[in-house]
């Protein structure tokens, strides 16, 4: 047993609660968009009829500036340590989020979105990560689901704040929090497997490349893309573009982005926590995830064959595809329990992250209908794609609860 699994840290342990309230603001920030895309498009001179292409090509630059972020933070948390990439990223985004408050045109709205997003990038994997090195196999998964039902409730935060509030003052206050957050992480100590795993010199770390090399591991890699796609289907498609999708069906309720991310969301947390602690007691990731999936995949049917017939029906769907589509953490704690200590932050972070990215190939496939006036007909086919690479993944994939993660992957140093 390792010296970080012998302290036998509890679940208030400094990096359960430092990874809670840093994940608070990532989502924060990163939702926040979402829920003022349209006022702020408006307010920047974007016509009524260019704002829905405009907001999703302006997600779509967040998502990619997201797949840059994940690959850059990952080797560094692989190379430099956990603790590095979350600094650095907190940097990044914080100062991004606050230059959104002062810009006056949409070309350097994507560029900042674009910033912001290699900086949100390096959050999750890392906290992740590095909760489940420091807590150890047996509060692993209650953790986890601890630091994302808690850091999600940012994206209620930021519908509250961007519904009520003018959206300059919303990115101004997602940079500050993230400022004020960066000096309360300078206490939180390093993972000793990690510092134990460095002090092997012959040992490559941090090597992107790897998981191309190996078929095992590229499938092993895939297979860990895979089981999260349906959440940011939910999160990107069907909150996202609500109001889109409820205009599209001839909803006579008002349907508001911010409400449907914030159900959607609220959801989220309390499917996190509920996975998390459900996966402890049984003792399995796979049983639980698969669960979550075919829950997520009756309730997108139910959504879009009966959702938008009444208002309550309508929000009351989004809310239980939230809970439906909480098995998020697990997803990610997953990731990190299936690779050794030298590729285990470039996976955790890389991961979650080409999942957020997987909006980009959805959202094309909705914009290519919408524009012949079928915008439902693109959700359909998004979701029938989502949930069939779920399925096939959490197949592939082995079980890893309890799972020793003091160990390290055998890669090529010149790889």
């Amino acid at each position: 047993m390792n010296s970080a699994e012998a302290v036998k840290p509890n679940l208030l342990h400094r990096a359960v609660v430092v990874s809670a309230l840093g994940y608070f603001v990532d989502i924060y920030d990163l939702i926040l968009f979402s829920v003022v895309r349209k006022k702020s498009l408006l307010d920047l001179g974007v016509s009524e009829e260019n704002v829905l292409q405009s907001g999703i090509n302006l997600i779509n630059l967040q998502m990619i500036g997201m797949l840059v972020g994940g690959i850059i933070w990952g080797v560094l948390g692989d190379k430099r340590g956990r603790i590095s990439v979350l600094y650095g990223s907190i940097l990044l985004y914080s100062l991004a989020n606050l230059a959104n408050a002062f810009i006056y045109d949409e070309f350097s709205y994507g560029v900042l979105r674009f910033i912001a997003g290699v900086g949100l990038a390096g959050e999750l994997g890392a906290a992740i990560t590095l909760v489940s090195e420091v807590l150890g196999r047996e509060l692993r998964s209650a953790a986890a689901g601890i630091v994302a039902g808690f850091g999600i409730l940012g994206s209620i935060v930021a519908a509250l704040i961007g519904e009520t509030m003018s959206w300059r003052f919303a990115y101004a206050l997602g940079g500050v929090l993230g400022l004020l957050l960066l000096f309360l992480r300078m206490r939180t100590g390093e993972s000793e497997i990690f510092a134990k795993a460095a002090a092997k010199g012959a040992i490559a770390r941090g090597s992107f490349f790897s998981f191309f090399t190996s078929r095992e591991r590229f499938l092993r890699y895939m297979s860990c893309i895979g089981l999260g796609v349906p959440v940011w289907l939910v999160v990107g498609i069907f909150a996202t573009l609500a109001p889109d999708l409820a205009q599209a069906r001839g909803v006579e309720f008002p349907v508001k982005a911010s409400t449907a991310v914030m159900l959607v969301y609220s959801g989220l947390a309390i499917g996190d926590l509920a996975s998390g602690l459900l996966s402890h007691y049984v003792g399995s990731r796979r049983k639980v995830i698969f669960a979550f999936m075919a829950a997520a995949l009756l309730l997108s049917l139910f959504h879009l064959i009966y959702g938008p017939t009444n208002y309550y029906l309508f929000h009351g769907s989004l809310t239980l595809l939230g809970v439906a589509i909480g098995y998020w953490a697990l997803f990610v704690l997953t990731t990190a329990e299936s690779f050794g200590t030298n590729l285990r932050a470039t996976a955790t972070t890389t991961v979650p992250n080409f999942v957020r990215g997987s909006v980009v190939p959805m959202n094309f496939i909705v914009s290519y209908f919408a524009a012949d006036g079928d915008i439902l007909k693109g959700v359909w086919c998004a979701s029938a794609v989502a949930f069939s690479c779920s399925f096939i993944a959490v197949w592939a994939l082995e079980e890893t609860h309890g799972r020793d993660l003091d160990f390290s992957e055998s890669v090529e140093r010149n790889i």
